[in-house]
């Protein structure tokens, strides 16, 4: 609900340990020899692994990755289980037991209803003029309920050291503002769903059907407006579009029909004057909108959001209306996941460092953080190399690119210290109350730092995420803990695998520095044009090579990537794959990587099956679809033939004939 991703024994492994047959860690079985790695290397690489791994009922993808998430689900599982039945009183485990506890009482929620809104929904109802929205609104975002926009705490673009205020569009029910405007059959369908959507809640929540049809109509006019103002996914991507800092006086002069001073009273955001509009014109729309809608229809804008927020946390037929429009329509997802797996989320998105403290004590091995540091430490040595070659670089930016390279830190595993959600009143007998006071905790967490310097030790991620990012404002890359496993990482793997894994993840986390968006910032962090005309002109021509080249896949008739969404994602894949592949040459140099053939196979074959393999993913048509409109990262199987059809390293390899479709007649290449 909020914007916010062992010492194991040594016998157990968090998926099938290795075998003999398997030596090198390449997954043999998953490989469809029927199929020339030359021709179409996903297939080959994932071939049987699709064909054996059918999408589970309640999902909307099956890939490795997801096996990997299952297996710390299951684990974060037993932690709760643990705890639930062996209480202790102490935290975190009094707090993670709580939690879980109350989403497990299924019957409790079904008995209630809608009632644990029933409090805010009349408050709501009560509202007697647009000047009472102030304070509603911050109640609901105390709850992190996205209505018209947001309100949070970021490092200052111009002084990456200090936390400042910022305020952003936001406030739809739809993935994202397109949604609202595409105007071909599908997206008309699906504006029509959404629709019926709303007014089936409504309905839940006890309106008449014209009554909820009325109401239904007016939050989309309202969404739509909202939508028609905000800026596209594509265009965000452009930090320069997005930094405008004023104070709060000239701020609240853009908005005279929204009390912003009445807004920040109800909310725990210390006293502040400086702030960041990212988007100037949504607000004004919203400035327009909060004067020139009905009353009526704000309050039925609220009272959708509060109860699409909150859904999740309701009786069955709320949980059900919820899944059906975005889950089975929009994900194409036939199933609702079993409720254990629903509570386990819950608990781990609302208390993610407490439930993450015991993941880290059962799920991660000690020496594996100090292998991926050097892992860490010799890609960015290749990086530093392929910086000083860079022909097309001038000497003003390469020294600018070099410095920031090196300012780069890394933080591996978890946070050094461990989040205290002591303070949240959380029982067992209420779960939505539950949900919303954890939210509200995260929210005046998030907001105190207005003001302050920043905490550059925070992980923005639990260590059971399963992800890994690049903080431009920070200027380090961080990797969880459970990004550290197979197949991602595993110690008893061959080197030559773990560099075309974890290691393109380390490569592609540091590139990203250094993408369309990361390198307008300096090693600092600060926001600033460190790059010769020349050289920027360069960087842009090279990148298009990319978009054009993602803009050609396309994964459903009539469909096509948007290459310019993705181009951050894509370079980063294509320039990180590249980078642990000359890190990988450098230890087969040294003799730290097995030089010969382990399962048949080569360590550059077995490199690029090690990246390949950890992409293998099977995706339902409707997911596919709004991947493709919603998300920056390319479909798995063109982040794999987009990236090995521009190396070539692969051709080599593979032994594969010039021409071939995985050996591009132009190569793009940034980094």
């Amino acid at each position: 609900m909020r914007k916010r991703l062992l010492i194991l024994a040594s016998m157990t492994c968090i998926l099938p340990c290795l075998t003999e047959a398997q030596s090198s860690g390449i997954d043999l079985s998953a490989i469809d020899s029927s199929v020339s790695p030359c021709q179409d290397f996903y297939r080959y690489a994932c071939g049987n692994w699709m064909k054996q791994h059918p999408i589970p009922a309640d999902k909307s993808s099956w890939g490795r990755g997801d096996e990997l998430r299952e297996n710390i689900r299951n684990t974060l599982h037993s932690i709760l289980e643990d705890a639930a039945h062996h209480p202790d009183g102490t935290q975190p485990g009094r707090e993670i037991a709580a939690l879980y506890g109350a989403c497990m009482d299924e019957s409790r929620i079904n008995a209630l209803g809608w009632k644990p809104l029933a409090d805010e929904i009349e408050r709501i109802d009560l509202i007697g003029s647009v000047t009472d929205l102030p304070a509603e609104i911050a109640r609901l975002h105390e709850r992190s309920i996205p209505v018209f926009f947001s309100f949070f705490s970021y490092p200052d673009w111009d002084n990456p050291r200090q936390m400042i205020a910022y305020v952003d569009q936001s406030g739809l029910g739809l993935p994202e503002r397109d949604y609202y405007f595409r105007k071909d059959p599908k997206s008309a369908d699906t504006r029509a769903k959404y629709l019926e959507h709303v007014e089936q809640m409504f309905e839940l929540l006890g309106d008449k059907p014209e009554s909820a049809k009325t109401r239904a109509q007016a939050v989309m006019l309202i969404e739509t407006k909202l939508a028609a103002a905000s800026l596209t996914q594509t265009a965000r991507r452009d930090p320069i579009l997005l930094h405008h800092p004023t104070t709060l006086a000239e701020f609240q002069a853009t908005v005279p029909n929204f009390a912003f001073s009445a807004y920040l009273s109800r909310l725990p955001a210390p006293g502040f004057q400086r702030m960041n509009v990212m988007v100037p014109g949504f607000f004004t729309a919203f400035n327009s909108l909060v004067a020139s809608a009905s009353l009526e229809n704000l309050k039925s804008y609220l009272v959708w959001q509060y109860v699409h927020t909150y859904a999740a946390t309701l009786s069955q037929p709320f949980v059900d209306a919820d899944f059906s429009f975005y889950g089975k329509y929009l994900s194409g997802t036939p199933q609702l996941k079993p409720r254990w797996q629903r509570c386990v989320e819950a608990t781990d998105r609302e208390l993610g460092e407490a439930l993450g403290q015991n993941f880290v004590e059962r799920a991660f091995a000690g020496q594996t953080k100090e292998k991926i540091q050097q892992m860490v430490v010799s890609i960015e040595s290749e990086m530093e190399k392929e910086i000083h070659s860079l022909t097309w670089m001038s000497d003003a930016t390469r020294q600018r690119a070099l410095a920031k390279l090196l300012g780069v830190t890394n933080k591996i595993g978890y946070p050094e210290h461990w989040r205290d959600y002591s303070s949240i009143v959380l029982t067992e007998s209420d779960y939505e109350g539950d949900e919303e006071r954890a939210s509200q905790f995260e929210t005046h967490r998030d907001l105190i730092k207005i003001g302050h310097p920043v905490d550059r030790t925070e992980f923005l991620m639990t260590p059971q995420t399963m992800g890994a990012y690049y903080n431009p404002s920070q200027n380090n890359i961080n990797f969880p803990a459970a990004m550290l496993q197979s197949p991602f990482y595993a110690n008893m793997a061959d080197m030559a695998v773990n560099y075309g894994a974890i290691g393109q993840v380390i490569g592609h986390e540091l590139t990203h520095g250094f993408d369309d968006l990361g390198r307008h910032f300096d090693g600092d962090g600060n926001l600033r044009d460190w790059w010769t005309p020349q050289d920027d002109a360069t960087f842009r021509q090279r990148s298009q090579c990319i978009v054009d080249e993602y803009s050609g896949f396309s994964p459903l008739p009539g469909l096509h990537l948007n290459g310019k969404l993705a181009l951050g994602e894509n370079g980063a894949d294509n320039a990180g794959l590249r980078l642990a592949y000359l890190a990988l040459l450098d230890a087969l140099q040294k003799g730290a990587v097995a030089a010969g053939k382990l399962d048949g196979l080569t360590p550059q074959q077995r490199f690029f099956l090690g990246y390949a393999q950890i992409l293998c993913d099977n995706i339902r048509p409707e997911h596919l679809r709004e991947w493709v409109l919603t998300d920056p990262h390319s479909p798995t199987q063109f982040r794999v033939i987009g990236v090995v059809e521009n190396m070539p390293e692969f051709g080599q390899a593979f032994g594969c004939a010039a021409g071939a479709p995985m050996v591009a007649v132009k190569a793009c290449r940034v980094w």
